[in-house]
């Protein structure tokens, strides 16, 4: 008998198939402190948890028999990722099932704010009836704009659509051909920002997606606009907002998630008259929350009879032989892919991966998912190695693998090129004895360096000069350089400087490396 311990609040009749099973034991316990949770665990098998829970390496440290842990729900911020995936412990999670739940409360909200329908009604039920506080404003022939176009982004799409409003989309890997079956016209952030008459976003929170919609983005807004974030508190800049509603920019914003949950009893959000709130109930509805118990529970099961299973988020099955021979490979392909996924400016439309010499004699099909992982990470939210290719293959992006025996001056040779809209971006790594990993190329210019910690990469003109001023730079501003490469082709033509450093630069500093005679561009990396 396998034994399923339910720490959350979860939906029984999305959890019936656990009760259902002869060979589960369910046991249903919330409410559990951390250390409650490290005296009861140890005799289960499976955990499903929502959000209350907190799933840490404590936790796990006394739970020898855990062979899954099941959040019914998207984010998994809550569960120590690395100390289940050190442990084996597989981390599953139900990224479909709540998808149109967050997208009707996203265009519920959207109408609130457009007819003011909770001040209204907070007016009328205190005994006043007045119509003329509250003019509102239609949605057809308005402009929404819709920051991330994922699974939710696109759903709020479509019934905006419906709704006779005309559509704009950012998301950095959306392709044209995908923009134009969902109808929508691709534009930059900036572009939504001056352009929207309403504004949702749908991105995950990252260190990219983190106040995307900001001072510099109110500043531009058309008078009027509605914002409105029902995906995570962080996206938009609360501050900023405010400040912008007291100027007359913005017209009113609806938010169901704040950057500190709950929030504070003072928070500017809560009185405002502009400004719509509800206690984060994007996936608050009976069917998403069946949806995802309903995903998770048969996930549970497939993991513990051993049978093949998907929505992992931290660890694919891989056949030991398999392992032997990539393991050592993975960390070098994710790499490679994140430092191409922070080098790019475009929606991805191919990735082609070639193995070359003895990385290629044999399936390397789960390096290649580590390696879209990598490109990946930073833009999808919830992209891992066991769903990177799937989501990949949902956006209209192509995968090729090639291989030849053949490496050249090296043993192996992993080379990954990145077709977008407008460039092509290359990077090839190899692993050389005694030294671990090493990028040996990037596009057309041969380097040789290992990929750790704080990177700049500063493409520049090949004239005498550059390296000391580059150096000079960093010294005034109390950056340490640990290593420096130069790769060139030709004497007095387009170069690279890859230099590693010892703490992350500010964009301030960036700002000043492009204005240094010669530098075409500078982009800082952290891996």
């Amino acid at each position: 008998m396998f034994k399923v311990l339910i720490s959350d609040p979860i939906s029984d009749m999305g959890i019936q198939k656990l009760y259902d099973a002869t060979d589960v034991e369910v046991v249903k316990q919330t409410g559990l402190s951390e250390d409650e949770l490290v005296a009861l665990i140890g005799d289960f098998d499976a955990l499903l948890i929502r959000s209350q829970t907190k799933v840490t390496d404590r936790i796990m440290e006394a739970a020898p028999r855990l062979k899954v842990i099941g959040r019914a729900g998207v984010g998994v911020d809550n569960i120590d990722l690395e100390a289940a995936t050190k442990r084996g412990i597989v981390v599953i999670n139900a990224p479909d099932g709540n998808t149109i739940a967050t997208c009707e409360h996203t265009f519920a909200m959207i109408m609130a704010v457009a007819r003011n329908i909770p001040q209204a009604y907070k007016k009328t039920v205190s005994g006043e009836w007045d119509r003329k506080s509250f003019l509102g404003v239609e949605l057809r022939n308005k402009t929404l704009g819709v920051i991330g176009m994922g699974r939710i982004g696109s759903e709020v799409a479509k019934r905006a659509k419906a709704f006779g409003m005309e559509v704009t989309g950012y998301d950095p890997f959306l392709s044209e051909d995908r923009a134009e079956k969902l109808g929508v016209k691709l534009g930059t952030v900036d572009e939504i920002a001056s352009g929207s008459d309403f504004i949702t976003v749908h991105t995950p929170l990252t260190k990219e997606t983190r106040h995307i919609l900001g001072p510099g983005q109110f500043a531009i807004m058309k008078k009027g606009v509605r914002i409105v974030n029902c995906a995570r508190g962080g996206i938009v800049d609360e501050e900023a907002l405010v400040e912008a509603i007291k100027a007359g920019t913005v017209a009113g914003a609806a938010f169901d998630v704040f950057e500190h949950e709950p929030p504070a009893a003072d928070h500017r959000f809560l009185n405002h008259p502009n400004i719509i709130v509800t206690p984060h109930l994007g996936a608050s509805t009976v069917e998403a929350q069946e949806n995802v118990a309903i995903d998770v529970s048969e996930e549970v099961l497939h993991i513990l009879r051993n049978e093949p299973f998907k929505n992992a988020v931290n660890m694919p099955p891989i056949p030991a032989s398999v392992m032997t021979k990539l393991q050592p490979y993975f960390q070098l392909g994710e790499k490679i892919g994140k430092m191409l996924g922070e080098m790019l400016q475009d929606a991805v439309k191919e990735i082609t991966i070639h193995y070359s010499g003895d990385v290629a004699d044999t399936d390397t099909s789960p390096l290649t998912r580590y390696i879209v992982k990598g490109i990946f990470e930073q833009q999808l939210e919830g992209v891992n190695v066991v769903n990177a290719m799937h989501l990949t293959k949902s956006r209209g992006i192509r995968i090729l693998e090639q291989k030849s025996s053949d490496a050249n001056t090296f043993t192996n040779l992993v080379t990954v090129s990145v077709k977008t809209g407008k460039e092509v971006k290359m990077l090839a790594g190899t692993l050389l004895a005694g030294y671990g990993e090493r990028i040996v190329r990037i596009d057309r210019f041969p380097v040789d360096f290992a990929p750790d910690g704080h990177i700049l990469l500063v493409s520049h003109n090949d004239k005498p000069g550059i390296i000391g001023k580059v150096g000079t730079l960093l010294g005034t501003k109390d950056f340490n350089i640990a290593t420096m490469q130069v790769g060139r082709e030709i004497i007095g033509g387009s170069a690279i400087m890859v230099l590693t450093i010892d703490r992350p630069v500010s964009q301030d500093v960036l700002d000043e490396f492009v204005r240094l005679p010669e530098i075409v561009n500078v982009r800082a990396l952290t891996l």
